[in-house]
């Protein structure tokens, strides 16, 4: 009597599930496919800029009195905060 019709036909928005995760997976490979063509373009350009600083006989952007140093790689500190306690 209430149970006799079936459940309803839901294979429309199954597919349009599937569509849709796929339209956003494609999107999401072309944005990383794009994000990588830049990140070597610019490796490029850093590493054709490093060539030229090095025929010019000196680091770009550093005196030469420094120049010793900038080679090194910077560190960082950590700033480490006392806990104050209160009696």
């Amino acid at each position: 009597m209430f149970f006799q019709e079936g459940p309803p036909d839901t294979s429309g928005y199954m597919i349009a599930g599937y569509v849709i995760f796929f339209v956003i997976s494609a999107i999401y490979l072309l944005s990383l496919a794009i994000r990588r063509r830049n990140l070597e373009r610019d490796l490029e350009a850093l590493e054709s800029m490093r060539a030229e600083s090095r025929r010019s006989g000196r680091s770009a952007g550093v005196s030469p009195s420094k120049e010793g140093s900038a080679r090194r790689a910077p560190t960082r500190r950590r700033q480490v905060r006392k806990k104050v306690t209160r009696k």
